[in-house]
Formats: structure tokens, C-alpha cells, sequence
């Protein structure tokens, strides 16, 4: 029994966040099943039964809705006005069209809550990064206690492999640190006694002892997360307008069917049964069923659009704001680069032999655990088929520094300049040196115990597309803005060879989003382009932020747009649609109004009865229904 219980509350809480949707499906086949029933001219005791249950299982969650916020607020708002109206349908015989109109909103309804559910994912994902412990240095004794247990000046063990529990500075220690949950950095920085660390980077090799800096709750991670919370409680331009306007428009109407009930009775000499009915077709024709129509299946039609060529929307806010961007701001790594450094040049002595090298570098590189050796060994893989038939001994991989191994004798070190030979190493291909430094590239040195024999650059490659989505923005008048964690060389570089406008270099988490919202006061509306945890603060500060398909899940929680094949010109073509959506719901907006307002005046005038009122009222649905349904279509 305890079993069946556990597995009826395990399917209840799977299809709970569906609820909404479930109730408007079931709404919309009970209308199909009245509908037939209607049109077979079958006298049935069940039509009104039937029509009841879609009045009372499609409305349910925006009566409840509309009721609800009607008596906490102390307001009327446009939920309350589409469940009288389709009650008003209902009291002068039109069962259907007022069960089509509570399926149509009620729909929209749950279109929006299922979105909603779906965004508030991201900050679930990004406290799972937190660790959660941390090994506490106390006079000598090493203990494992609760992150929330820990005080600023605590000395901490970091083991190789491990999540940093907190901001701190190194005491003891040398190893590689990967940033990229701040920076976004693809290659690991060295760090060393004195110099600063983040929580939950990742230490790569070397153990550390860190003293503890900062609270856990005040940690540029924590602050990462407070980031995206305070910018999704942020209502849209959109919201706010329609939450401006909702309450005055519901109070006009219903004050205008009241006195359509009684005044014309006095004033006109009309019966009141003729008022009372004017009324009514008042209280059905003045409802926004065609307004609603207007924007939903657009949406709905342009979101479809996007997912065929692999571009995913959350919500129709989203492609509505995209027409309305001046600037689209890139993250670099993994976003306008491929996020993997590759091995770009070798530059070598002239007596030098180029396969020998490359075999003997690829061998040492093979046992290395640099962050670096994986791009050196994948690069002589696929420039020489040779392999190294010597002795290799003393291997010694030194953190922060380079490698060092005897082979055949002969002592070779691969690295960083100071580690391979510091005063000789200054002058070594000093220009060469600094146009690949010019260009973005980091440079490995390489000799053996005699001389040096030559240099490897390395880079993290752009990506063949983002020239061509550089482009596409610029035709369209968008301006193209770079924010990177990287230093200036290296985003200088990236941003000469895609393009861009403008780069800001050096930029942390805090720093991203504070720099998204300095380009809104500046130029208006900003989109933001990235792919790992760090751009998260930035995605959700953006007006519209867009996540790479191939980006950490953080990103593309948080991200309102996700380019699901990595493709960024597709972000030209998002632009495209959503500038064509609007145009078709500025167009339906416009049309429905004026049906609205012609049956308002011909209503009053008595030139137009019940029927013709919802064939005019329903048939305008339906035409601004199937004008959006053209959206489909690329």
C-alpha cells in the first residue's frame, strides 16, 4: 500500500506543473464534442452538460485567478471580465462561443504559468556549483565542516580535483585554477601564494592552503546568483503596461453594460428586456477575445518558426523585445571562440628538424597533466604519423611552471619563459613573440639543456560563423559589443579579426552585468550572447539574453533564447522574426479594435443582434488567428 501511495505522489507532483495545460485540452475537446453534437441536430439533454464541464474545467484556474487578485488588490482585472463575458454568452443561449472564449484565454494561461515553471530552474542549477563543505585547517587537525560553518580568516585545505568553498587568498600552494565558472576563461590560470581566489573554481593540480576572505554569502559566486534572482524580478515594459491599463478597461466596460440595462429604458423608451439584451451583446462583444487571439497564435506560430531551425524561445516577451535591440553584446570564450585552445603556430631555429621536434614534444606533452599538453598532443597527432622510439626519464610536471624530461640523454623543458630560461628567454624570437602575444596567443618555449630550439603558440580559435553573425547585426544597424574575462591583447586580437564594435576586457561576473546595463542607458535594448556559468548575471540582466546550445546548463536556464545548433547568425534571423511578429500583431491588434468598437456603436445603434455579433466578434478571432498562423512559414 505504501508503495502505490508513494507512486500516485510521485505521478501527481510529475504532472502537477501541467495542470493549467491539461484543463485547457480537456476544455477544448469538450467544445469539439458540443460543437458536433450542435451541428448533428441531435436533441441531447447532454449538450448543456457538456458545455458546463468546459465552462468549469478550462476556466477554473483563471476564475480562480481573476477572483482572487480582484479581492487581495482591490481591483478588477481582464481575467474577471472574460469569465462574465463568457457567462454572459451563456445567459442569452450562446453556450459555445462562450466555452471557446474561457478555452482561448484559459490556454494562454497556461502557456504562460508552463513558461514561467520553466525559468525558475536556472537558480537551482547554479546553487548546485556551491560546495557544500570544506576542509577546515584548526591547530594542525584537518575537519570536514558545513561552508555555512565557516569564518572569515579560517585557513582551508583545497585538494586537487576540488571546488574552492570560498573566496580566499593562497598561503601555501602553487597550482592551476579553472575560472571559468567566473571569467569563462578556457585556459587554467596559475596562481600562487599572495594571489586571489573564487569560489567554486576548480583546482586542477596542486594542493592548496587558502585563507578565507569573504563569507560564504558574500562571495563573487553568491553574488552571481543574487544577480539573476534580482533581474528576473524585474516585470518587462510589456507587463507593466498591460497591468496599467487592465483595471480602468474592465471598469469601463462593466460600467458601460450596467448602464446599457437601464438607461436606454428611460432615455429611448426601450423595453427591458431590449436594454438587458443589448447589454449582453455588449458585455460579449466588448470582450478581447480577438485581442488575445492577436498576440497568442503569433507567438505560438513565430516560437514554432524558430524551433525548425533550432533556435528555442521561452516565452513571447522575448521574440516581442528582440526587434526592439540596438546592441548585441558577446561573451568570447565558447561563444564568438570555439572555447578549446588549439595550436596555432611553431615557430622553430633553423637547424631545428620539424618532425623531430614535434615528435619529441608530443611524447613529453603525452605524460604531461598541463591544462595545455591535451592541444599540443592532438596537434602532432595530426601533423606527423612518426613516433618516438628513444628513452624518456626524470618527467617532472612542475604546476604554474611547464614540464621537464630527459630523453636519450638529453634534458628538454616546455613552458612558461621564466621556467625554460628567464634572462636568454627575453631576447629568444622577442619579435615573433610579442605578435603572437599581439594576437591573443599564449607562447610555449622549448629547449633542450644546450639552446632553444623554438616556440608553440596557442589560442582559443574563433569560430568560422560568429564573422558572419558580426556581419548579419551590422547589416540590420545592431551594434556588436565583446565582453570578455580575458586581458587586453587577447580580446583586442578577437575583436579585429570577428569585427566588433566595441570589447571590454577583464570582465568578472558583476562586472558583465553592470556593463549590459550601462549599454541600455546608452544605446536602448540589449541582447546578451553567451554559453557558461559566469555569463549568467549578464543573460539575465539583458533585455534578452541567449544562450549557446553547447553552454553550461546555468547559461541556458537562465538565457531567454537558446541557439540550439551553436549557429550565431541565427541570431540575425531572431531579430528578422521577431521585427515580422510584431508587425502581424500590430496589424491584428488594430483590426480587432476596430470590430470591437463597429459592433459597440452598431450594438447601441440596434443595427446589429446577438448572431451577427458573434459571427463579426468570433469570425475576427478566428481571421487574426489564421493571419498569425502565417508565421509558420519562413
Amino acid at each position: 500500500m505504501d508503495g502505490v501511495a508513494t507512486e500516485n505522489k510521485d505521478f501527481m507532483s510529475k504532472i502537477r506543473p501541467h495542470l493549467e495545460l491539461i484543463n485547457a485540452a480537456v476544455s477544448g475537446v469538450l467544445i469539439l464534442l458540443g460543437w458536433y453534437l450542435l451541428t448533428a441536430k441531435e436533441e441531447s439533454r447532454a449538450i448543456p452538460v457538456i458545455f458546463i464541464l468546459a465552462y468549469a474545467i478550462g476556466g477554473y484556474y483563471k476564475a480562480k485567478e481573476g477572483f482572487f487578485e480582484t479581492f487581495k488588490q482591490r481591483r478588477l482585472n481582464v481575467e474577471l471580465l472574460m469569465i462574465l463575458a463568457a457567462v454572459g454568452s451563456a445567459v442569452i443561449g450562446y453556450w459555445m462561443e462562450g466555452a471557446i472564449l474561457i478555452f482561448i484565454f484559459g490556454l494562454s494561461g497556461a502557456l504562460e504559468t508552463y513558461t514561467m515553471n520553466k525559468s525558475h530552474k536556472e537558480i537551482s542549477a547554479l546553487m548546485s556549483l556551491q560546495p557544500e563543505v570544506a576542509v577546515r585547517i584548526l591547530d594542525d587537525v584537518e575537519e570536514t565542516v558545513s561552508v555555512k560553518m565557516l569564518r572569515v580568516g579560517d585557513l582551508l585545505l583545497v585538494k586537487p580535483g576540488e571546488r574552492i568553498p570560498t573566496d580566499g587568498k593562497i598561503i601555501e600552494g602553487v597550482s592551476a585554477i579553472d575560472e571559468a565558472a567566473i571569467t569563462g576563461e578556457s585556459i587554467p590560470v596559475t596562481r600562487g601564494p599572495g594571489e586571489e581566489v573564487f569560489a567554486s573554481t576548480v583546482n586542477l593540480r596542486g594542493t592548496l592552503k587558502i585563507e578565507m576572505t569573504k563569507a560564504s554569502d558574500e562571495t563573487l559566486f553568491s553574488k552571481i546568483i543574487a544577480l539573476v534572482q534580482n533581474a528576473q524580478s524585474e516585470k518587462s515594459p510589456s507587463q507593466q503596461t498591460i497591468e496599467k491599463y487592465e483595471g480602468p478597461y474592465v471598469s469601463v466596460v462593466l460600467i458601460s453594460v450596467v448602464f446599457m440595462m437601464f438607461l436606454p429604458s428611460v432615455l429611448f423608451q426601450w423595453t427591458f428586456e431590449e436594454s438587458f439584451y443589448r447589454a449582453m451583446v455588449l458585455l460579449v462583444v466588448a470582450s478581447p477575445c480577438a485581442l488575445v487571439a492577436s498576440v497568442t497564435p503569433a507567438t505560438l506560430a513565430a516560437i514554432a518558426n524558430g524551433a525548425k531551425s533550432g533556435i528555442l524561445f521561452k516565452g513571447g516577451v522575448h521574440l516581442e523585445n528582440l526587434s526592439k535591440i540596438k546592441a548585441v553584446a558577446f561573451d568570447k570564450t565558447g561563444t564568438l571562440t570555439k572555447g578549446k585552445p588549439e595550436v596555432t603556430d611553431v615557430v622553430l631555429c633553423s637547424h631545428v628538424d620539424r618532425e623531430d621536434f614535434l615528435v619529441k614534444i608530443g611524447e613529453i606533452e603525452r605524460y604531461s597533466t598541463h591544462p595545455l599538453a591535451g592541444a599540443v598532443v592532438s596537434y602532432v597527432k595530426k601533423e606527423t604519423e612518426k613516433t618516438f622510439e628513444g628513452v624518456i626519464s626524470e618527467m617532472e610536471d612542475i604546476a604554474g611552471f611547464g614540464v621537464k624530461a630527459r630523453m636519450d640523454g638529453m634534458l628538454y623543458k616546455m613552458g612558461n619563459r621564466a621556467f625554460v630560461d628567464g634572462e636568454q628567454g627575453k631576447a629568444f624570437m622577442l619579435d615573433t613573440v610579442d605578435n603572437l602575444a599581439h594576437e591573443g596567443k599564449t607562447v610555449i618555449y622549448v629547449r633542450d639543456e644546450k639552446e632553444f630550439l623554438g616556440i608553440i603558440a596557442l589560442k582559443d580559435v574563433v569560430r568560422e560563423d560568429a564573422i558572419l553573425a558580426v556581419e548579419a547585426l551590422h547589416k540590420l544597424g545592431i551594434k556588436s559589443v565583446m565582453l570578455t574575462g580575458d586581458h587586453e591583447k587577447t580580446a583586442e586580437a578577437i575583436a579585429r579579426e570577428t569585427g566588433i564594435d566595441v570589447y571590454v576586457a577583464g570582465c568578472l561576473p558583476e562586472k558583465k552585468a553592470d556593463e549590459i546595463k550601462h549599454l541600455e542607458e546608452t544605446l536602448g535594448k540589449v541582447a546578451m550572447v553567451g554559453d557558461g556559468i559566469n555569463d549568467a548575471p549578464a543573460l539575465a540582466t539583458a533585455t534578452v539574453g541567449i544562450s549557446m546550445g553547447e553552454g553550461s546548463d546555468v547559461a541556458m536556464e537562465t538565457a531567454d533564447v537558446v541557439l540550439m545548433k551553436n549557429y550565431l547568425p541565427r541570431i540575425a534571423d531572431t531579430v528578422r522574426l521577431s521585427k515580422r511578429m510584431n508587425r502581424i500583431v500590430k496589424q491584428n491588434m488594430l483590426f480587432s479594435v476596430l470590430v470591437i468598437l463597429t459592433l459597440i456603436a452598431s450594438n447601441f445603434l440596434q443595427q446589429v443582434n446577438l448572431p451577427i455579433g458573434v459571427v463579426f466578434h468570433e469570425g475576427s478571432t478566428l481571421l487574426v488567428i489564421l493571419n498569425g498562423l502565417r508565421l509558420l512559414k519562413n
